[in-house]
């Protein structure tokens, strides 16, 4: 079984194991991000023909819990039950900004200390951000909680994008967009093929990478990109704090080392661990210029595992360490 240092589970998961997914609904939550963030778990199953996938609901007290529709969940109360997960995801909508429900946040904060990877989904995100469980994680909130969140702290490393994967921490926008990112999940744990299925069962054959629509890819001659390099070069920017080897991108893309190889030099005009390693001083690279984040804690969150190796790279690639940069920003 490959390892990574991804929190919830291991990637291409025995067939055996089966993974259980909490999610923890706030009264009035949005029933669009949570039917997009349960329903593919379930055609994983069923397209499987295997139990890869539960997921049990909660609530702070437990009962019927209404969503923004009216349409309501049977929950188990949160308190003692927690444990039976493998995950947790947040779920809220309305106003999260006002949502003050200490035993929640003392319950977000225990499972964090455990090290219970956690997600937040739509407003879940600044749930999770106001428990204090965000700190030093990048992540993602629904564009229209996301100014009033960033005015409450400037040490938050909020980022734009549709999902955001960071170690065990999984949030995303909310909307459609837990589609997409338990496509990035499903496709980490049970490789691209059944991911694939999942998202054509639901007739959602353009599955969004994290980062759209802020950009589109290109090969080096201004050509679109192979579906294969896409799938590889998705993997890499969903596991940049928990860098994959050049076996495991090869095993989820579907594709043989060498073919892989091959692709990215021809479109891409670098070897594929070349631009795995752009993509993470990229990513550390803002960092640096835009938080406050100390360097060997951006050097941890791209990927590199001391301080040292990590000032090389950087400077290798900007010709100058991450501190200079810091200054001159």
């Amino acid at each position: 079984m490959l390892k990574t240092r991804l929190g919830y589970s291991n990637l291409m998961s025995d067939e055996h194991t089966c993974r259980t997914f909490g999610f923890l609904l706030i009264d009035e939550f949005a029933l669009m991000s949570a039917a997009s963030a349960v329903e593919p778990l379930r055609a994983a199953n069923l397209l499987s023909g295997r139990s890869l996938y539960d997921f049990v609901f909660f609530s702070s007290s437990g009962g019927l819990v209404p969503s923004s529709s009216g349409v309501g969940f049977e929950t188990l109360s949160m308190d003692g039950a927690l444990s039976r997960v493998d995950i947790l995801f947040v779920v809220a909508g309305g106003d999260p900004m006002s949502f003050n429900d200490k035993n929640v946040f003392a319950q977000l904060r225990m499972l964090a200390a455990r090290g219970t990877p956690l997600g937040g989904i739509s407003g879940g995100s600044v749930l999770l951000a106001k428990a204090g469980v965000l700190k030093r994680y990048r992540f993602t909130v629904h564009w229209e909680h996301f100014e009033a969140l960033r005015a409450t702290s400037d040490s938050l490393l909020m980022e734009r994008r549709l999902f955001v994967i960071d170690r065990d921490r999984f949030t995303c926008a909310g909307g459609i967009a837990p589609i997409d990112m338990m496509y990035a999940l499903i496709q980490a744990d049970h490789g691209t093929q059944l991911a694939r299925a999942v998202s054509n069962w639901f007739i959602h054959t353009g599955v969004r990478t994290a980062e759209e629509p802020q950009q589109t890819r290109h090969a080096k001659d201004g050509q679109q990109l192979s579906a294969l390099v896409e799938t590889a070069l998705e993997l890499m920017e969903n596991h940049i704090a928990d860098p994959l080897s050049l076996r495991q991108i090869s095993l989820l893309s579907d594709m043989g080392s060498r073919q892989l190889q091959r692709r990215f030099e021809r479109e891409m005009g670098v070897s594929v661990m070349q631009c795995y390693l752009d993509i993470r001083l990229r990513k550390a690279h803002e960092l640096v210029l835009k938080t406050k984040l100390p360097l060997i804690e951006v050097a941890h969150a791209t990927g590199f595992v001391n301080q040292a190796h990590f000032s090389k790279m950087y400077r290798a690639r900007y010709a100058m360490s991450p501190s200079t940069s810091r200054k001159k920003r």
